[in-house]
Formats: C-alpha cells, structure tokens, sequence
C-alpha cells in the first residue's frame, strides 16, 4: 500500500463548539473548510498529519482514541489551556521513556497528549 495522505477524522457532538476549541483554544491553523456554510467540515494542519471535523456524533468519546501533538514547551501550554478553562487530566511529568507529557481533554472527552522531546533525547539524537 503506498499511502499518499492521512488524517484522523472526529465526529463531536457539538461541531461549532469544538471546532472553537481547535481553532481558538489549542490555536490549530485551518488547511481547509468544506461542505455546506450553515454546517462546514474543517481539516486542521497537526504538524505533519491534519485533524479533520466533520459530521456530528451523540455518543461519548471512546477512552482508546488518542491525539499525540509534539510542542516545543508542554509546561507552558499546560499553563496556557488551563487558563483557557482546559481539562487537564493529568499534569506534565517526563516519562520513564524520557518524554515530557501532560494530558488534556477536548470539549466531547478525547484524550490530547502533549508531548515535549527533551534536547538530550535519543529522538533528537537519531541520524536517520
């Protein structure tokens, strides 16, 4: 298989609250917008992936899906969320694998790890 383009796809249960908080709150930047004015779809950039909203959903969020976005200081976006009125389900800490991580919640319950790559860690390190 010769994959061309990825995203994850979330269906929230309230899109225009949600899509406030990717765009607003965590500041991600739109790649595009699609579908009818009165209920747009939005695909926003995640670094080297993009995060597509689009549909609506009444059930809760799975506890198993998971969003991995890198930041370059987890502690001061934690500040930054909290202050924004952001879960914070658990507080930044490094990681027996050495990552900094700390765990937010979107408005419908996902699981947001942030993750900060420290400069001595292997993952800086690797020359490939």
């Amino acid at each position: 298989m010769e994959v061309l383009s990825s995203r994850v796809l979330l269906h929230p249960r309230d899109p225009t609250r949600s899509r406030r908080f990717y765009a607003e709150t965590l500041g991600l930047a739109v790649y595009r917008e699609f579908g009818p004015p009165d209920h747009p779809g939005v695909v926003f950039f995640l670094g080297q992936g993009f995060l597509e909203l689009s549909g609506c959903e009444q059930e809760a969020a799975g506890p198993a899906m998971r969003l991995w976005l890198q930041v370059r200081d987890v502690a001061r976006e934690e500040e930054r969320l909290r202050e924004a009125g952001v879960t914070v389900l658990r507080e930044a800490r490094q990681e027996p694998w050495g990552l900094i991580e700390a765990w937010i919640a979107d408005p419908d319950g996902h699981r947001i790890v942030l993750v900060q790559v420290p400069a001595d860690h292997p993952l800086r390190r690797d020359p490939r």
